[in-house]
């Protein structure tokens, strides 16, 4: 993908960010925007630096990429056309669209697959593995709860092991000893029990 690609997708005739000036761009209408590098025209694979979306693009050109004002890539944007001089160099072309995100991000993912990272000044390599992750097939697995349950399980095995204490032998007690007879008392004797019958006078 390059701005000879994006002329026959529609987008408008690249104009140099120096000359810009509010009168040039569309007014409050949603726009997919490129950044070009037009020294790199017709000499690299790509000369896309930047592929961008709006709703208000002139607050976001002329406020943001060329004021200053705005997040951290914006101001990412800002300090690479001036700090390192390519105010010089680039060009800026648009496309009026209903769906600007979801066709800005086919532009990127088009963009990756055809260069393998995303545009200097887009974020970089993070969002171009999560939008290949989307359309490449998963390759690991869903984790299972099943080491939870083996824990869980294991777990109700070591509370169940604490309850159920061993046993500890004890010491069998004496029998209690019988009492002696000499020592239990007796009853009077009142004659001889088996008394023997008398013989003769």
């Amino acid at each position: 993908m390059n701005s000879l690609t994006l002329k026959e997708m529609g987008f408008s005739t690249p104009c140099p960010l120096k000359t810009i000036a509010f009168a040039n761009l569309p007014l409050d209408k949603s726009v997919v925007f490129t950044m070009i590098d037009s020294t790199l025209t017709g000499k690299a694979p790509s000369d896309i630096l930047y592929i961008g979306r709006s709703k208000k693009p002139t607050k976001r050109i002329l406020g943001g990429y060329l004021g200053g004002y705005g997040g951290k890539n914006t101001k990412k944007i800002n300090s690479g056309l001036f700090d390192d001089g390519y105010i010089e160099k680039t060009s800026i072309s648009w496309i009026l669209s209903d769906k600007p995100k979801t066709m800005q991000m086919e532009m990127l993912n088009k963009f990756g697959e055809e260069q393998g990272e995303f545009p200097v000044w887009n974020t970089s390599k993070k969002k171009l593995v999560k939008v290949q992750s989307k359309k490449a097939p998963k390759t690991k697995p869903k984790p299972t709860k099943t080491p939870v349950a083996k824990t869980a399980r294991t777990r109700s095995f070591a509370k169940k092991e604490k309850i159920v204490k061993p046993t500890i032998p004890v010491k069998p007690v004496a029998p209690a000893k019988p009492v002696e007879a000499s020592k239990a008392p007796t009853a009077p004797s009142q004659g001889n029990p088996n008394p023997q019958p008398k013989i003769g006078p």
